[in-house]
């Protein structure tokens, strides 16, 4: 079964801003909506003091000036060339590529013969060499268990180095008995609260539900993704579009 690779952008506007103005490393950054509204990216250290995403900017006026938090107003066009260099690089690992989003794409590593972690590794350094865009990365035998990967590879970046491969059954429990059901690819907010009705909390849990349930409360469309975080392959390039979907 060929593997996948899911590749996320780490704070990507913010990263961008980083890109042409050094200076703020280490430092809180925030972006705010069209017109100066809301915080729509956070750097992590912006993150750390509270800043929330969405948050309207005047909330934050005094934690902006007490922390020397760096505010920037969307520059969509610059975001959207750096995103262009990143999905360009990524394509010379695999032709086989879904952009999902400006800063996150699938690559369909069919046909490659290599060692994964060590292939992922590779990415992740030719992105950051050449565009200092710092990037996370998920490999596993499905779509929905490489973005699964990448939310490891953020939250332990230490013990990854970035970049998680789930090449085993032991490896696949353990880290859909520490995602939340809430955070799970596809699953939305309506569903996590029916789930959590049923006492269903974690991602391992909803594997374990009889197709049945799953496919007459969550429809066909449940009923694939379950599979696919259990390593069925159902989930194919193109075929998951919005999170809110199910």
């Amino acid at each position: 079964m060929p593997p996948f690779a899911h590749i996320d952008c780490n704070n990507f506007y913010a990263s961008c801003e980083r890109v042409f103005n050094p200076a703020l490393a280490g430092r809180p950054v925030i972006i705010l909506s069209n017109n100066d509204g809301c915080a729509i990216a956070r750097s992590n250290e912006a993150k750390a003091l509270g800043i929330k995403m969405g948050q309207p900017a005047f909330e934050i006026k005094d934690l902006i000036e007490e922390n020397d938090v760096a505010v920037f107003s969307a520059n969509f066009e610059l975001y959207g060339d750096m995103s262009s260099r990143v999905m360009s690089i990524l394509r010379s690992f695999s032709p086989l590529q879904e952009i999902y989003s400006i800063d996150e794409c699938f690559l369909d590593l069919e046909g490659i013969n290599a060692d994964m972690k060590a292939y992922g590794l590779e990415m992740k350094k030719k992105v950051e060499r050449w565009t200092h865009i710092p990037v996370s990365i998920g490999i596993g035998p499905t779509k929905s268990l490489a973005k699964t990967a990448t939310r490891v590879a953020k939250k332990f970046p230490s013990q990854t180095s970035g970049v998680h491969n789930i090449d085993t059954e032991e490896k696949r429990v353990k880290a859909l008995k520490w995602l939340p059901v809430e955070d799970v690819w596809g699953i939305g907010r309506q569903h996590s609260k029916r789930l959590y009705a049923y006492n269903v909390k974690t991602a391992y849990q909803f594997t374990n539900l009889p197709d049945d349930w799953v496919k007459s409360r969550m429809s066909v469309v449940g009923l694939r993704l379950k599979h696919d975080l259990m390593g069925i392959t159902t989930l194919r390039l193109d075929e998951v579009k919005d999170k809110k979907n199910i």
